[in-house]
């Protein structure tokens, strides 16, 4: 495990590297989109490539011996495999179609593993103010005051969060609102909010509940938001109930009170 003071340097310099890259998203946020198509409904914009190529660049500047995944250069050059080396992995505008449509649930999303095992979270939204950090053994915060997971302890007083994802097979749509269909007799209601990385935020300082989402696009839409739940005191595991791998494209997050009857609510709706 890195030292404190290290620990300290990571997140000082996530960051700052956020904040500026905030800078571009506001700037572009009020304007005319450049839109490209990474699928049929999956969208990149010159804004996510430019907060990409400034966050990489202020991080490598202060650890040049790092790792680094990142979402565009992934789709651009092919995936990058995660290794036991510090690797930092960022989404540099999480909510995309957000972003292009104006809704303010877009945020900057930079995590620092270390043998694999998320240490460092930075999740930042530039549109409303929020930052949110955790340091694996230090807590959790939202604009630099401690938070805590919600206490609660039914699903049926429960907010639940998923994410409708990119694809538009049929299968894979019937799939996804026969899951909602069954959860939404069980749970208090149901958000949307375009932004994995701030749904599993809105878990760790207890505006949500419960939170699953299945085949989302990769390791930086979780890094730094895993690291965030936990130091709330929330869990992060598979839907299926098995340990939470970070590589799978699988995530689900709640307090620990909620967890088994949220897991057997996921199993009973497959």
């Amino acid at each position: 495990m890195a030292q404190n003071d290290s620990l300290a340097k990571f997140l000082d310099t996530a960051v700052d590297a956020a904040k500026r890259a905030g800078e571009i998203i506001r700037n572009g946020f009020y304007q005319t989109k450049n839109v490209e198509h990474k699928g049929q409904v999956d969208l990149v914009t010159e804004t996510d490539k430019a907060c990409e190529d400034l966050i990489f660049n202020h991080l490598k500047q202060q650890f040049p011996t790092h790792k680094f995944i990142g979402e565009e250069t992934t789709a651009a050059c092919g995936a990058t495999e995660l290794t036991d080396e510090p690797t930092w992995i960022v989404d540099p505008l999480d909510g995309t179609t957000n972003f292009v449509h104006g809704f303010p649930f877009v945020c900057i999303s930079i995590g620092l593993t270390i043998g694999k095992i998320p240490i460092v979270g930075v999740v930042y939204n530039p549109i409303m103010d929020e930052l949110f950090t955790g340091v694996r053994g230090q807590g959790a915060f939202f604009n630099g005051k401690p938070i805590k997971v919600s206490s609660q302890t039914e699903l049926v007083k429960s907010l639940l969060a998923t994410e409708a994802g990119t694809k538009r097979d049929k299968p894979t749509l019937d799939a996804s609102t026969n899951r909602i269909n069954s959860l939404l007799f069980k749970v208090r209601s149901l958000r949307m909010s375009g932004s994995c990385a701030l749904n599993l935020c809105g878990i760790a300082c207890g505006r949500l509940d419960l939170f699953y989402e299945l085949g989302f696009g990769g390791p930086w839409d979780v890094a730094a938001g895993v690291v965030i739940v936990e130091e709330a005191g929330g869990l992060v595991y598979d839907p299926s109930g098995k340990d939470f791998d970070i590589t799978a494209q699988r995530v689900a997050a709640s307090n620990p009170h909620v967890k088994d009857a949220f897991i057997e609510a996921l199993r009973q709706s497959e």
